[in-house]
């Protein structure tokens, strides 16, 4: 049988985090009976094992799933020798596989690195879809890259306003659909290594950007705390990225810093579970448990309001931050600049809750989500039907 239109959804990325942004569509595309062919393709066996996971028995009538390797001698060689400090790997796997992309009608990606294959390989007729990953609030969300897509899936009119007024996107590529990944993890849960004993559980999520972060200047005390204060338990679940490489690099604006490592008196505190990079600390599994969020800029903020609870954030930068859009969640919790001010700042979290944060919760949600009864991922692979003209 020949297929009409070949769509490819591309996971190339070195941690699991985005796979749960645009698999859910993928697998409602193909449930929708238009005819296209469905590819997924994976760029290392780390993400092709999530992809299996979730997507079972889908691959197969009407799915594809392929892996995408190095094939150029250059590239292999780089990534071996900088692979550990640079993401060589996502850049060189659409270098080397041209041929597989030009072979698509629609490429859909949670990523904007895939851009390069219109601007610097070549293909400029190929249509790309940008699904996103997060709803949040950082500038580079909203950078001009993102008018370069053919279409962008936004989560809710918060995306769409900054997209179109900071990025320049045209209205009409804009598709508002929700949130496919609350479509696979509303409800995930994890077992905690931690007595549920009626003492407030904690997640702490620092982003692993150098010049946003509060874990390089502020992290290893805010730890420390907790080991001090036995009468809060944690769970640290850093971003995915922030222990991945040994040296982190800010790539919107150029930092540079060490993340260093976790010490040993963190791992023996009875009060204290530590995940830096496992499948749950990608399905919200920690944000669904925990009874106080406490970051900086990571978007999983957005997510741990599907159930507004207590939040405190942190600033380790001095930011500029009261009116401006960028750190537009600051307002659902106190905000502290040190470590002193911690216990003050859960404190007063959880006292002015219900009257003061609730209400600013529930509006900075609103805004950032557009949910419907039907799920998130039909609405997008119904988007991305009108965009391949199925």
């Amino acid at each position: 049988m020949k297929f009409r239109v070949r769509i490819g959804f591309l996971f190339n990325h070195d941690q699991l985090h985005q796979v749960a942004h645009s698999l859910p569509i993928a697998l409602a595309l193909a449930k929708m009976g238009t005819g296209a062919e469905i590819v997924l393709a994976t760029t290392s066996a780390r993400i092709r094992g999530e992809v299996e996971r979730v997507a079972r028995a889908a691959v197969g009538d009407g799915v594809e799933l392929v892996q995408l390797e190095l094939r150029g001698r250059g590239t292999r060689l780089l990534e071996r020798f900088a692979g550990r400090l640079l993401p060589v790997r996502k850049l060189g796997v659409l270098a080397d596989n041209v041929d597989f992309f030009r072979s698509l009608d629609v490429l859909v990606v949670a990523e904007k690195t895939s851009l390069a294959l219109k601007r610097r390989f070549g293909l400029a007729g190929l249509k790309i879809v940008h699904t996103r990953h997060g709803a949040g609030d950082r500038a580079i969300g909203f950078d001009k890259a993102s008018a370069g897509f053919d279409a962008v899936l936004i989560s809710g009119p918060k995306i769409g306003e900054r997209l179109v007024r900071e990025a320049g996107v045209a209205p009409e590529k804009l598709h508002q659909v929700g949130y496919p990944k609350f479509d696979l993890h509303r409800d995930t849960r994890v077992e905690l290594p931690l007595a549920r004993d009626g003492r407030p559980v904690v997640v702490y999520n620092p982003h692993p950007s150098p010049h946003l972060s509060s874990w390089y200047k502020m992290g290893p005390a805010i730890l420390d705390w907790f080991v001090a204060h036995p009468d809060y338990q944690l769970i640290f679940a850093p971003h995915v990225m922030l222990f991945e490489r040994p040296v982190a690099i800010s790539v919107d604006k150029l930092r540079v810093a060490l993340p260093g490592r976790i010490e040993e008196r963190w791992r023996q505190a009875d009060n204290i579970a530590i995940d830096t990079g496992s499948r749950a600390s990608t399905t919200m599994a920690y944000t669904n448990a925990a009874d106080i969020y406490l970051g900086d800029a990571s978007s999983q903020v957005y997510e741990f309001l599907l159930r507004p609870r207590p939040c405190v954030f942190v600033d380790a930068h001095h930011s500029a931050w009261r009116g401006n859009p960028d750190f537009a969640h600051w307002q659902a919790g106190p905000v502290i600049d040190d470590v002193a001010m911690l216990g003050e700042g859960l404190a007063e979290a959880r006292r002015d809750f219900e009257t003061l944060y609730r209400p600013v919760q529930e509006r900075l949600f609103a805004h950032s989500f557009d949910l419907t009864d039907e799920p998130s991922a039909v609405r997008a692979a119904r988007a991305i039907a009108q965009v391949a003209g199925l």
